[in-house]
């Protein structure tokens, strides 16, 4: 499904939201295509994971901060005998 719905205005998160997510993830199936759940709260995740939907909803996992590498260069693995390019 490529439109936005209005799920990040809802500041009360309750089962109602995930019905209505899991509703709106059947109508699209019945379509052929597919809803994502991106962005969402950890409330909203949590009652998710609580209902068992996460991969019927198609959940994209919340990204970690990564911690930054020294920016000192890519190392790259070779074999000795290899002669340099």
């Amino acid at each position: 499904m490529n439109s936005r719905s209005g799920a990040g205005l809802v500041s009360r998160m309750d089962l109602g939201i995930v019905n209505l997510l899991a509703r709106m993830q059947l109508a699209a199936r019945r379509r052929g295509t597919t809803m994502r759940v991106r962005h969402a709260s950890d409330g909203l995740l949590e009652l998710i994971e609580f209902t068992g939907l996460t991969e019927f909803l198609c959940v994209e996992p919340q990204r970690q901060t990564e911690q930054r590498e020294d920016p000192g260069g890519v190392e790259e693995e070779r074999q000795i005998d290899d002669p340099p390019v």
